[in-house]
């Protein structure tokens, strides 16, 4: 039998009705929790974030939370409308006039595909640029510290020094595997930024609290040049910290990514994060399929007692998505997986589980 468009508007509509219930509920608790544990790290005394700052910090987290919570949303929206209209009989009169499971799911099934694709496409961007926003308040109002790095198609940029003397350093490329700079540039600056020199050097390795330049030739204002073979700049840079200051993967946009992932590639600097970051968005769309074909798998054999068993089924599986998604993605930044693989079996798992249980609830 064909599905009518007046029951595929039907249930559309029921179903969008219902995500966007929970999905107001779910984002007004993580905006007090965001809140409240926002306040807390505000408490210090060394703070000086203000209850201002800090509502305009959860406010700007509220749009990366959202694409977190999406599949859950989306999971806990279809089994309330699938269980609604089960417990209504609805679906059981639709079955009985010959409507399959696939074809009532259809409209829900479209919903989500295009749900994932405009969190993608146009929140995504939307949290990226609030995200960015919210880890430079974050640092500078509750941690104190700032990005040491920043890349760009121009080469890597490196900050370093103290409040006594300051130094930016420019390279073209980098050997992430012997920390070697080459085509270096350092720009030597005292305290409120005066500029006092700069070294050129064919190349700068980072060593245990120093940089071992290489070809340097210092230049200083009205003085003359002088070249040396071997010299060393003082740093309190180490490897992990300049990896750790790079921009996360979660502040820069769907679109802006693939360019960065060059960038990162053509630096010499591993891209297997972000590389993994931009698969799991593209992977979005159908894990919010396989989170409508699991509410289906929960939702169509509903019982007297099953209204608990329900919930906590869903809450169950929520969890577990989570839990799985975070170990495979661990396993993909530990290199055991490709980023590839890693980014898309949460969603391949759910789906294949989902079109499982489906197969046997109206195939028996």
């Amino acid at each position: 039998m064909r599905l009518s468009s007046t029951l595929s508007l039907y249930m559309g509509r029921h179903y969008l009705q219902s995500v966007a219930l929970v999905f107001l509920l779910v984002m007004l608790t993580i905006l007090i929790a965001d809140t409240i544990e926002l306040l807390r790290r505000a408490s210090g005394p060394d703070k000086t974030a203000t209850i201002e700052t800090v509502l305009q910090m959860a406010s700007l987290h509220i749009p990366f939370m959202a694409q977190k919570a999406l599949p859950f949303i989306v999971l806990v929206g279809g089994i309330v409308t699938f269980a609604k209209m089960t417990r209504s009989r609805e679906l059981v009169v639709a079955r009985a006039a010959g409507v399959s499971v696939w074809q009532f799911l259809l409209p829900a099934l479209v919903i989500a595909a295009l749900l994932g694709g405009l969190f993608m496409t146009v929140v995504n961007p939307l949290a990226s640029a609030t995200t960015s926003r919210f880890e430079q308040m974050d640092a500078t109002y509750l941690r104190g510290k700032s990005s040491l790095m920043e890349l760009s198609k121009s080469g890597i940029w490196l900050r370093q020094g103290d409040s006594e003397s300051q130094s930016v350093v420019h390279a073209e490329r980098i050997d992430q595997e012997t920390m070697t700079l080459y085509d270096t540039i350092i720009f030597l600056y005292e305290k409120e930024d005066q500029f006092v020199g700069r070294i050129d050097a064919s190349e700068a390795q980072l060593e245990d609290g120093f940089w071992n330049l290489g070809d340097a030739l210092f230049s200083a204002p009205d003085e003359p040049a002088r070249h040396q073979a071997n010299a060393r700049l003082p740093t309190d840079l180490t490897l992990e910290r300049i990896q750790n200051s790079f921009s996360p993967p979660e502040t820069l946009s769907f679109w802006a990514l693939p360019g960065f992932i060059k960038v990162l590639d053509d630096s010499g600097f591993s891209s297997v994060k972000h590389r993994l970051h931009w698969h799991s968005l593209l992977s979005g769309p159908l894990l919010l399929c396989a989170m409508v074909l699991i509410a289906a798998t929960f939702s169509l054999r509903f019982t007297r007692r099953g209204t608990w068993v329900l919930v906590l089924a869903g809450l169950l599986t929520g969890f577990l998505l989570y839990f799985i998604s975070d170990l495979v993605l661990a396993l993909g930044l530990s290199g055991k997986l490709p980023p590839v693989l890693a980014a898309w079996t949460p969603a391949g798992i759910f789906t294949l589980l989902g079109v499982a249980g489906l197969f046997h609830l109206e195939d028996g």
